[in-house]
């Protein structure tokens, strides 16, 4: 079985902030953006496949691994991320990028796109955490409860809450040994996620984006992100929309010959 190859973790000063990031292959810019309790390691089966017709750059948003964060100070919010991914787009890229973001990452991504269209050729969101217009969190505050257990000192039980809760039941049980790491690396960033509250994007902002765009889900994604890809495939009626088969959430990993075979096509099609 063919295994990623390991790539070097680079720096680039972003705001101040020693952003690290991992590159593979040459032509345009691809920027990958993780979502939660992840990092730049989450896109490894993406790298070499994509690697072969981009120039891949999986980031590390602030306070992600290789940082040890416990929540004190500031700099976590999706307002700083997507200004973070605009400054490395601009100072590292070094032109305007294809940026994939992948659920709360989908949401940064989002953010960079409204802020500045101007910066991305083209924009892909992978079941993005969007809330809805008018619609609370279906899922209760799992996040407060996932971070209340983990205060206590019941760290695997709440991060088994916080992974099953947006990936499926038992997920974390099945999870590989690298994934676990990844995040057990990342949890105190649950600490600043806990107390976001990202302003809710209207049809007509969402609406207003023209690059072109890319839809993904996964086929056994669980709610809300069926109702979110739906939403923004009404709001962005010339976006394309692809279905990952047999995959959840995390589909990319799940799936990622299909993944990277839909992002491909999407882009050089």
């Amino acid at each position: 079985m063919r295994s990623e190859p390991v790539l070097p973790l680079q720096t680039a000063l972003i705001g101040g902030y020693a952003m690290s990031y991992t590159e593979y292959g040459s032509g345009a810019p691809l920027v990958l953006v993780h979502g939660s309790l992840s990092d730049c390691r989450y896109w490894k089966s993406q790298m070499a496949p994509l690697g072969k017709s981009f120039r891949v750059l999986a980031v590390c948003l602030r306070r992600y691994w290789p940082e040890t964060w416990d929540g004190e100070g500031g700099g976590f919010s999706i307002a700083q991320h997507a200004s973070d991914v605009l400054e490395f787009i601009e100072t590292v890229a070094g032109e305007a990028a294809h940026l994939v973001g992948h659920s709360r990452g989908g949401r940064v991504a989002l953010e960079a796109a409204l802020r500045r269209p101007d910066a991305l050729r083209s924009l892909t969101l992978a079941d993005p955490g969007l809330p809805l217009p008018g619609e609370d969190d279906l899922r209760g505050g799992f996040r407060q409860r996932a971070l209340a257990l983990i205060r206590q000192g019941e760290i695997e039980e709440g991060l088994a809450l916080f992974v099953d809760t947006v990936t499926g039941p038992d997920t974390w049980q099945r999870m590989v040994p690298w994934f676990k790491e990844m995040v057990r690396d990342n949890v105190g960033t649950l600490f600043g996620q806990a107390e976001e509250k990202p302003e809710t994007l209207t049809a007509q902002q969402i609406g207003s984006l023209t690059m072109p765009a890319l839809l993904i889900g996964g086929a056994l994604s669980p709610a809300p992100y069926p109702a979110v890809l739906d939403a923004l495939a009404s709001w962005l009626p010339e976006a394309q929309r692809v279905t990952i088969a047999g995959s959840s959430h995390g589909m990319n990993l799940g799936n990622p010959r299909a993944f990277n075979g839909a992002l491909d096509a999407f882009i050089n099609g």
